[in-house]
């Protein structure tokens, strides 16, 4: 297993401009840094809206098309969520793209019924782990960091642990800001797992305000990044050697 080069992306997101929100992320990432793996906020070419004339079937959907147009051209695996639209329901999709162009496809399982999601946009039911260069990285999107059972990790009969990463795409409000840093700490720790999270910044439709704190979290819940409340592309490496080392020296999963 490899160690991973990380690529976090915040930006103001534009109010439902798609084609303006495609612009910002062009520019902010140009210049051909070397990446494995890059994550953008939730919603991440309309922000968090409730409005789901917006979303875009899985079989026509012009923001995969720039999401694979963007990962083929790093060679980058990418994740973030949009609204799309199937089978007559409307989810805040996850969607992990790999350069090659395979999608996993995660469904946000706890909607935020005080902005008024759970009546905009259906449920997800299933977990949802990927393997990527070797690790396993399972996929969550915003209200779900608050759902600890989402994600508690365990040892497997094979002896490994059931993933390495955790994943959180966000548009998480500046005014709960100090329960996104404890609460991603602490998922980092219980679940002796990577921890990456990418937030928005800047003030949406509605005024809310938000400050980014996109961070790496290793296993024992120390920072890996600099946050930050500006623009910008937050780059970092994670390692497999640091995962291997906490676990073993303590190995409080097979506990569980």
């Amino acid at each position: 297993m490899q160690n991973l080069k990380i690529g976090l992306l915040q930006f103001d997101q534009a109010w439902e401009n798609k084609s303006q929100n495609y612009e910002r992320i062009r520019q902010l990432i140009k210049g051909g840094k070397e990446i494995d793996l890059l994550l953008l906020p939730e919603m991440f070419h309309t922000s968090f809206t409730m409005n789901t004339n917006l979303s875009e079937p899985m079989e026509n959907s012009n923001g995969i098309d720039f999401l694979k147009t963007i990962s083929t051209a790093f060679n980058c695996a990418i994740y973030t969520s949009l609204i799309i639209s199937e089978n007559g329901k409307t989810y805040n999709r996850g969607v992990f793209i790999e350069p090659c162009g395979k999608i996993a496809l995660y469904d946000k399982r706890k909607t935020f019924g005080l902005a008024g999601e759970d009546k905009a946009y259906a449920s997800g039911e299933t977990q949802v782990i990927v393997e990527y260069k070797n690790w396993k990285i399972n996929l969550q999107i915003c209200y779900d960091l608050r759902f600890p059972e989402l994600v508690a990790n365990r040892i497997e009969k094979n002896g490994s642990a059931l993933y390495d990463i955790i994943l959180y795409i966000a548009n998480w409000p500046e005014k709960r800001s100090s329960h996104w840093n404890a609460l991603l700490k602490a998922r980092a720790i219980e679940n002796q797992a990577y921890v990456l999270a990418c937030n928005r910044v800047g003030i949406d439709f509605n005024k809310h305000s938000y400050i980014g704190r996109s961070c790496g979290i290793d296993p024992l819940g120390e920072i890996l990044s600099k946050t930050s409340r500006d623009e910008g592309l937050i780059l970092f490496q994670i390692e497999k050697s640091k995962l291997n080392e906490v676990r073993n020296e303590l190995p409080f999963l097979k506990d569980r």
